[in-house]
C-alpha cells in the first residue's frame, strides 16, 4: 500500500538514500532540507521526490512545513524518518554553549518538533511508522563529540518511550545507529585518518548509504509491524550491543 513519507535532511547523504529507498518501495516521498536550495532542486529533479524547506529545530517551522508537505501530497503523512543532524565537534572543556545548543536543537529537539504534529493523526488512523536515525556514537560515545553523543543517545531513549506509548495504536517507533558510512562528509576526512577508521571496522570497509536506506524501508513496511522500540546497529561490527 502506498503511504506518504517525509524524510528530514532527506536530500543529501544517508537522507537521500532513505528517500530513494522509500520511493522504490512505492511510497510518496517528500524530502525536507534546511538550506542548500541548489542541491535540493537537483535531487528533486533527478529522483522525482518533492522537497520542502524548513528548519527542524524550530517547532513552528515544522508545523508549517509538515502541513505544506501534506498539502503537496494530498494525503496525511504516515511515515516519518527523523534523519536530520549536524555536528559541532570540540573537546568539552573548550565547547561553547552555542556548539552545545546547536547540536541539541537540530539532532534532538527536532524529534519532538517533527513527531509531535504528526503523532495524533497516526493514532487516529491506527497506522504509523517513525524511524529515528541515531549513531554508533550515541551508543558508545566519542571523544570530541560530547554534544553529538548526548543528543544521539537521547534519540534512543526517545524511541523506546514513544514506542511504548503508541504500540497499541498500530504505530511502530524504531531507531537505527549507523557506523561510518561512505558519504561526502566521511569522504572528506584526511586519508590517513580514514584508513585508521576503516582498520577498526571488522567488516573492513565503510558502510553504504543504500544499506541504511534498505533498513529504513524494511522498518516502514507491513512486514515490520511487530517490531517496535528496537535499536538496529549497522556498523560493520565496529561496536556490538
Amino acid at each position: 500500500m502506498t503511504r506518504t513519507a517525509i524524510v528530514t535532511g532527506g536530500t543529501r547523504g544517508i537522507g537521500a538514500a532513505i528517500s530513494q529507498a522509500l520511493k522504490s518501495a512505492g511510497h510518496r516521498v517528500i524530502a525536507n532540507y534546511a538550506g542548500n536550495d541548489e542541491t535540493a532542486r537537483a535531487f528533486a529533479s533527478e529522483h522525482g521526490v518533492e522537497v520542502v524547506k524548513f528548519d527542524v529545530g524550530d517547532y513552528a517551522a515544522c508545523q508549517a512545513g509538515l502541513a505544506e508537505a501534506e498539502q503537496i501530497a494530498g494525503a496525511p503523512i504516515d511515515i516519518l524518518v527523523n534523519n536530520a543532524g549536524i555536528t559541532r565537534d570540540g573537546m568539552f572543556h573548550k565547547m561553547t554553549p552555542e556548539q552545545w545548543r546547536d547540536v541539541m536543537r537540530v539532532d534532538l529537539d527536532s524529534l519532538f518538533n517533527c513527531t509531535r504534529p504528526l503523532i495524533l493523526g497516526m493514532r487516529d488512523r491506527g497506522w504509523g511508522r517513525v524511524v529515528n536515525i541515531s549513531s554508533i556514537n550515541g551508543q558508545k560515545g566519542q571523544m570530541g563529540q560530547v554534544n553529538y553523543s548526548a543528543a544521539k543517545a537521547g534519540v534512543i531513549g526517545f524511541t523506546k518511550a514513544l514506542a511504548q506509548e503508541n504500540a497499541n495504536k498500530g504505530i511502530t517507533v524504531n531507531a537505527i545507529c549507523p557506523g561510518y558510512i561512505n558519504t561526502e562528509m566521511v569522504a572528506a576526512v584526511p586519508e590517513p585518518v580514514l584508513e585508521k577508521i576503516v582498520s577498526g571496522i571488522p567488516a573492513g570497509r565503510l558502510g553504504e548509504a543504500d544499506e541504511i536506506g534498505a533498513l529504513v524501508a524494511f522498518l516502514c513496511s507491513d512486514a515490520a509491524a511487530f517490531m517496535t522500540g528496537s535499536t538496529l546497529t549497522a556498523n560493520g561490527g565496529q561496536y556490538m550491543t
